[in-house]
């Protein structure tokens, strides 16, 4: 954070509508309105198709996908209360390219991604843009499930290497920066955009 900024903490559990709308409105009402909304709650897990459960399925559709749906939906009204605003749905570079092991990630990513295109058609005339953050591989806790499934981090490391071609991970401050720049004005004539962070994969 920025010297001088602020942060307040809010729990919510972003699958619950109620949670969400709530989350919104204490937002709104501590900041002043809300200009800017990133939907960056997420899980991952990974598995062969024919192993996968059910229960881990609808795990990754009920927070990836849903926590985006439902923080447009009771974020909007707050946007459209200043006169326009900016959306970020975080997706994956999984939504765009797909790989063993990662069938239901990326269905979940994917999702984001053709929403994130519709939702950009839908409020555009409201001057509300709308894009997704593709992420490759980066250097965080999250992929641990990814890790394990790989057969390790000795693993992954060596394939990383061999698949991007500039040899290593991010890092979340190269996503940070992505993010700062469809948050801002800097990025005022793009939307229904997936900006892909992936030191050259895609």
């Amino acid at each position: 954070m920025a010297e001088g900024g602020k942060a307040w903490f809010f729990r919510c559990d972003v699958t619950e509508e109620s949670n969400v709308e709530q989350l919104m409105r204490t937002a709104a009402e501590t900041m002043g309105g809300i200009d800017v909304i990133v939907n960056n709650a997420g899980v991952q897990r990974s598995g062969l198709v024919t192993d996968f459960s059910t229960e881990e399925w609808d795990l990754l559709m009920r927070v990836n996908p849903r926590s985006c749906f439902l923080g447009v939906k009771h974020g909007v009204p707050y946007l459209r209360q200043r006169g326009g605003g900016v959306i970020i749905n975080v997706a994956s570079l999984a939504g765009l390219k797909g790989g063993p092991g990662m069938t239901a990630y990326s269905a979940s990513k994917g999702a984001i991604v053709a929403f994130t295109k519709a939702l950009a058609s839908e409020l555009g005339p409201q001057g509300i843009r709308v894009n997704a953050m593709c992420p490759g591989w980066i250097d965080t806790p999250f992929n641990q499930p990814a890790i394990d499934f790989m057969g390790g981090r000795a693993v992954q490391d060596k394939v990383v290497e061999q698949i991007v071609p500039m040899k290593r991970q991010g890092s979340p401050e190269e996503i940070a920066s992505g993010m700062v720049f469809l948050a801002s004005d800097a990025s005022s004539y793009m939307t229904g955009q997936a900006l892909v962070i992936d030191g050259g994969v895609y």
